[in-house]
């Protein structure tokens, strides 16, 4: 295929390509055996392929012990090739162009799957995922709610991501996953409370279901008002502001923060954190909108100025045009009866010129025209590039809110995550806790590089999202 994708041509995995991966992957010393000779795919159980520009999975069927398998931020557009790999544990299939969840059925050690950022559209063909505890499909074209109700079928599901999705401006959209996914413990990466599931179960063991399908109900009736108002959020540059939605994406893909919330005071922590950061975000959202007006009521200004000249000129044109037709009508008469042909020359002679007078005065009013919208142009340019460099330079400083931005916010956080963090290990060091942690934490805490080298990841990866909402503002300003 000879198709460019952002100026990059796409790939298909080959040979070549998976002997560069194990060449990443493997020490230096190994790396040169690999070169040197063949290696056996049999023995590969880790291979991270992302940023490949790859449009097409295919010839991985010699890593038959694959037990992880990265593939994010490529250009797939289609789950295949994937049969043989019967091992898979954790699957990274985020940020690409897939359409349709499809070719898994194999995969039934599955335990951990993201879809996150494709155009995924329906939740469908994950029966056989039985093992699957972790599964992220945000930022997906999902419009329907009572598609969740097909994940009921994964008995094993803890962790489940749905923000960034349509259906998450339904309300009571959180109400409705938690009363179908009961056994959920974290949706959207935030730990879902124990006393809305108690709530929700005595809604049920009260009245049956009728109670908690009144809320479904509703769920799914809501949200219009929320729809309508998308578009004139964005247009003012601020969609998905007004709540946590940049909190939540925030969190998308990071399951080592949400294995963390089983530390003492740690969920504490995380839960805290989002109410400072989605104020400072609802601020950043009203700001918007307020500049928003500013710049509406410009336009509107411009508008209705360039209107009103131009109507004036347009009845101008209409006078002289009907004056030339009813002149020229007369002429016609006279031609019509005139007794000689020398004053039919006259009178066409007359019109030839009166044709050559309408061109002249039109193309004065067209000259007119021109001349009456430079000032009011030249006033709607400067008044937009105020506005537009005031938004900018304060959307740069995260105005106006006493030097708090989501960024130092972020720091802050990381801060205190790793002091409570250190402060678990030392105890656990020396014996003091009773606390008995799932496997999956302990593995966190088996020493201070590793529990470093897993907060610091989500924290970078947590500031580059702050950077690029930041920097899709701007870009959008300057759009437009």
């Amino acid at each position: 295929m000879s198709q460019f994708f952002g100026n990059v041509e796409p790939n298909i995995i080959d040979d070549e390509m998976l002997q560069k991966a194990i060449e990443e992957k493997f020490p230096e010393d190994l790396g040169d055996l690999a070169r040197r000779e063949n290696i056996n795919f049999q023995v590969m159980t880790e291979l991270q392929l992302s940023f490949k520009s790859i449009l097409q999975i295919d010839n991985l069927w010699p890593l038959k012990n694959l037990t992880k398998l990265q593939l994010d931020n490529n250009v797939i557009e289609k789950i295949e090739g994937l049969e043989s790999l019967v091992h898979l544990v954790w699957l990274d299939l985020s940020f690409n162009n897939i359409e349709a969840i499809e070719g898994l059925d194999t995969l039934v050690k599955l335990q951990d799957l993201s879809l996150y950022s494709n155009r995924i559209s329906k939740i469908e063909h994950m029966d056989t995922l039985q093992e699957l505890q972790i599964f992220s499909v945000g930022k997906n074209n999902l419009t329907i709610l009572e598609d969740v109700v097909y994940l009921r079928k994964l008995k094993n599901l803890r962790t489940l991501n749905l923000s960034g999705n349509p259906f998450c401006n339904t309300e009571h959209y959180t109400l409705f996953v938690v009363a179908h996914l009961p056994s959920l413990v974290y949706l959207d990466f935030k730990l879902v409370r124990d006393s809305m599931v108690r709530f929700l179960h005595s809604l049920t063991g009260k009245s049956g279901n009728s109670i908690l399908q009144s809320l479904c109900f509703v769920a799914l009736g809501a949200g219009s008002l929320q729809k309508s108002g998308l578009q004139k959020h964005t247009t003012a540059f601020v969609e998905y502001l007004n709540g946590s939605f940049l909190f939540d994406s925030l969190y998308a893909e990071d399951t080592e923060v949400a294995k963390l919330a089983s530390l003492p005071e740690v969920e504490d922590l995380l839960q805290a954190y989002p109410s400072w950061f989605v104020s400072v975000c609802e601020n950043l959202y009203n700001y918007g909108l307020e500049e928003h007006e500013k710049r509406e009521a410009e336009v509107s200004k411009f508008y209705k100025r360039f209107h009103e000249i131009l109507t004036v000129n347009q009845q101008e044109s209409k006078r002289i045009i009907s004056d030339f037709e009813n002149q020229n009508q007369r002429r016609l008469d006279e031609i019509y009866h005139a007794g000689s042909g020398d004053i039919a020359e006259s009178k066409r002679a007359e019109g030839k010129e009166a044709i050559l007078q309408l061109r002249d005065a039109l193309m004065t009013l067209e000259a007119l025209v021109s001349n009456d919208l430079e000032e009011p142009l030249q006033d709607f340019k400067r008044s937009i590039d105020v506005i537009a460099s005031t938004f900018v330079e304060n959307i740069q400083g995260i105005y106006p809110f006493q030097s708090i931005q989501c960024r130092d916010l972020e720091n802050q956080h990381h801060e205190k995550l790793m002091e409570m963090t250190f402060a678990v290990l030392e105890k656990l060091d020396k014996d003091e806790l009773e606390e008995d942690f799932p496997d999956d934490v302990r593995g966190l805490l088996v020493d201070k590089d590793t529990i470093v080298s897993a907060i610091n990841m989500s924290h970078s990866i947590r500031l580059r999202k702050i950077d690029k909402r930041e920097s899709d503002m701007l870009c959008n300003t300057y759009q437009w």
